[in-house]
């Protein structure tokens, strides 16, 4: 699955408000046969609310990148006869799974969408008044007063988008993760020896054994220092925060192997510590370039905590022994 490069948004900051609550009525009762009836006023109807809406067939926040300004509804006000006003109508706001909801001044999540046809409510409605239907008592048989309705809510919002996949792949630029996404999926991802290739997010569904499958995603390559925001890479870490298993891809000419997969830990480690808590393998990609001595020596340096195998998506090598890895640590 492929995301069009212009039309892939993973962040987009809205203002919305929700709708005013309307007024109660303070209506008293008078026809034909009644000159001065008792208060009939009918209450006034809640305001929309403002909703965000999981959408499994969307991939991008794109449509919100164009509608900054989110209003909803507002109650309408009760009248005559003990009738209430029509309640205003909720505005909902599709967004992907994986989109999480911010507090625009401090950052703080509010909520996040992880399911399809999932609902939350960003912000209420405001409540409709009573009529002074309500407010008849024996020492008041005539009230002439009712409630207004509560005011709307307002505020501005932070959407951010991390992609839901069930592995992530982890590398510098030109480490192979487009070309092996493409060979072990159906993904078509844009393919080129020079760094960022990959300026989106590309997900590639994985056929395994017996009809199962599992997702892998390609983030844009990290390279040193993008916890700090260099190049493109912080802003694609996030992304990495949804995977369940990270795979590690580091190239057969790298001058050091180990320490090319420590600085990605670091980086890693640096945007958020709690990464470090997921399943990782290590694969040396392009080893189609290496004889078995050279495959042995390499194997000596690696890390002897990590699970590590040698692939090549070109010779098709090795990559039947990266599913069954991938998906015995997945389940």
């Amino acid at each position: 699955m492929k995301i069009k490069n212009s039309n892939f948004v993973d962040y987009v900051k809205v203002f919305c408000r929700s709708g005013k609550g309307g007024a109660g009525s303070a209506h008293f009762l008078r026809d034909k046969t009644t000159a001065k009836g008792g208060p009939d006023g009918g209450d006034g109807a809640r305001g929309g609310h403002i909703i965000l809406k999981g959408n499994q067939q969307m991939w991008t926040l794109l449509p919100l990148k164009y509608k900054k300004h989110i209003f909803a509804k507002h109650g309408g006000a009760g009248s005559g006869n003990h009738s209430s006003g029509k309640e205003g109508e909720n505005k909902y706001l599709e967004v992907p799974l994986g989109t999480i909801a911010k507090n625009s001044e401090n950052g703080e999540i509010i909520c996040e969408i992880t399911d399809h046809n999932q609902e939350i409510i960003l912000l209420n409605g405001g409540m409709g008044g009573r009529g002074n239907a309500h407010f008849k008592s024996s020492t008041n048989q005539s009230p002439h007063y009712a409630q207004p309705g509560v005011d709307s809510s307002e505020d501005w919002f932070i959407l951010e988008l991390k992609v839901l996949a069930d592995v992530g792949l982890v590398g510098f630029p030109n480490a192979g993760k487009s070309t092996l996404l493409s060979v072990i999926s159906a993904a078509k991802p844009q393919i080129a020896n020079y760094p960022f290739t990959t300026l989106v997010p590309n997900l590639g569904i994985v056929a395994y054994r017996e009809h199962k499958s599992f997702i892998m995603a390609d983030i844009p390559g990290i390279i040193e220092g993008a916890a700090e925001g260099k190049g493109l890479g912080l802003r694609f870490l996030r992304h990495i925060e949804r995977n369940s298993t990270l795979l590690f891809l580091v190239p057969a000419d790298s001058k050091d192997i180990t320490k090319e997969y420590e600085i990605l830990l670091l980086e890693l480690k640096k945007f958020n510590p709690e990464l470090l808590d997921k399943d990782r393998i290590l694969a040396i990609s392009k080893s189609d370039m290496l004889d078995e001595e050279l495959i042995g020596e390499i194997k000596k340096e690696l890390p002897i905590d990590l699970s590590s195998l040698f692939i090549s998506s070109i010779a098709q090598k090795g990559l039947k022994e990266l599913k069954d890895k991938i998906w015995k640590q997945l389940n």
